[in-house]
């Protein structure tokens, strides 16, 4: 784990940052199951990483062909999958049936209960997705759900804003506009060119958490070259992640891309 102290370009704050390396996460090969988990889940327990601010999950999955998540329930979570690759069949006992590609975002909020299943149904490729989940900042809600397709074009060399606290969103359900959920964390995404640099402005005044991660092209790592992002003087590979203490908005974070291929990321803006 690396850790390192820096400041943002127009902040005077002192960031405090510290590397989550790809292979140090939870993992588990089940065969038609590939995954890494950022924070404690399942058989994986960590105590120093169960959760960061409203932020309970970060799970980089890829499953089979034909095979999935059998029926399963869960209440008072914020859940969502970003599609990298591949295609995702969700079904959910709300009645929605859809099957999701890249780009497309699936949100569930749990609310009260709800059960779905989750299946890759293209007998020719696997899946390839992010689930995230989030703790919500009010119980008992009716659950529901939205999906909305961001492209590469949006993310492109810019930050694009994918969810959004109801606190802060404008209220507009545009087809482009941020997914709202009851929680104080903002979710962008971004495709970064080598040598490009974008600047996320913290979301809200005041102490801030902020965490990146760099979605893995592969199963593994490349041991040389592969996608790469530096925040502060912290470089980050494929599968890595970032925690970013001592943020205090307002202020501004930049991120650089420094490996020889485009980095797809997402930057968490949360509570503390």
């Amino acid at each position: 784990m690396t850790t390192t102290d820096g400041t943002t370009n127009g902040s005077s704050q002192q960031l405090k940052i510290t590397k989550r390396p790809w292979n140090a996460r939870g993992h588990a090969d089940h065969g038609w199951l590939y995954t890494f988990h950022t924070f404690s889940f399942a058989s994986y327990y960590d105590s120093q990483f169960e959760s960061y601010g409203p932020l309970r999950v970060i799970n980089e999955d890829r499953v089979e062909k034909g095979i999935g998540f059998g029926t399963h329930s869960h209440a008072e979570f914020l859940i969502w999958s970003y599609i990298v690759n591949g295609e995702l069949e969700h079904k959910d006992s709300m009645g929605n049936l859809e099957n999701l590609r890249r780009g497309e975002v699936q949100f569930t909020s749990a609310g009260t209960g709800i059960r779905h299943s989750e299946y890759n149904r293209n007998k020719e490729e696997d899946v390839h997705f992010l689930q995230i989940w989030a703790k919500p900042n009010v119980h008992g809600l009716k659950p529901s759900y939205c999906t909305r397709k961001f492209s590469d074009e949006l993310k492109e060399n810019k930050l694009c804003r994918i969810m959004e606290s109801v606190d802060r969103h404008n209220g507009s359900e545009g087809e482009t506009d941020p997914i709202p959920m009851h929680a104080d964390l903002s979710m962008d995404a971004s495709i970064l060119s080598p040598g490009k640099s974008v600047t996320h402005e913290l979301v809200a005044e005041g102490p801030r958490n902020v965490y990146a991660h760099v979605v893995m092209t592969g199963k593994t790592q490349p041991k040389a070259g592969g996608a790469k992002i530096r925040i502060g003087d912290v470089e980050l590979g494929e599968g890595d992640g970032a925690f970013v203490n001592g943020a205090i908005g307002p202020g501004k974070i930049d991120v650089t891309s420094t490996g020889n291929k485009a980095a797809e990321f997402l930057l968490f803006d949360m509570s503390k």
